[in-house]
């Protein structure tokens, strides 16, 4: 069995999470103009809680990216070739233990739809929807992970 950390993510990461992003096999079709020309740029990597989950060859498998000051999780994406391997459960685990230790109560999740699913196993609470706007045409799950 692999071992697998998460470590804070620095700018030199920049490259690394874009590409991961970008070749996600969840934003293909419909879903492509979420993540067409998206850039995590070393300036949003310093400035919010970036963490990368990495193999012992600090191989990145997945990262999230908690908005403190917002409460929310802003990214979330898992490597096509590590889905499976719990990389998702073991991030979201640390994001929650991060939001508690800055004092949050709760967490917001605006999710992708097809990933809703992974947010209620790993304890969200679906709270509502987002309605369509600007480039996304479709309404969007919204979730809560209630720290307390």
């Amino acid at each position: 069995m692999s071992e697998f950390t998460v470590r804070r993510a620095d700018a030199d990461d920049s490259k690394r999470l874009t590409r991961l992003v970008r070749n996600s096999r969840a934003y293909r079709g419909d879903y492509a103009t979420m993540v067409e020309g998206y850039q995590v740029g070393g300036a949003y990597i310093e400035h919010h809680s970036v963490f990368v989950a990495v193999d012992a060859t600090d191989r990145v498998l997945g990262f999230y990216a908690l908005l403190v000051d917002a409460a929310e999780l802003d990214l979330a994406f898992v490597a096509d070739s590590a889905q499976g391997l719990g990389i998702g459960r073991l991030l979201m685990e640390h994001m929650t233990g991060q939001a508690a230790a800055a004092g949050l109560t709760a967490v917001r999740v605006v999710a992708h739809p097809p990933a809703e699913e992974f947010y209620r196993r790993t304890g969200a609470v679906r709270t509502g929807s987002v309605p369509p706007a600007g480039h996304i045409h479709w309404e969007r799950p919204e979730l809560r992970y209630d720290l307390a």
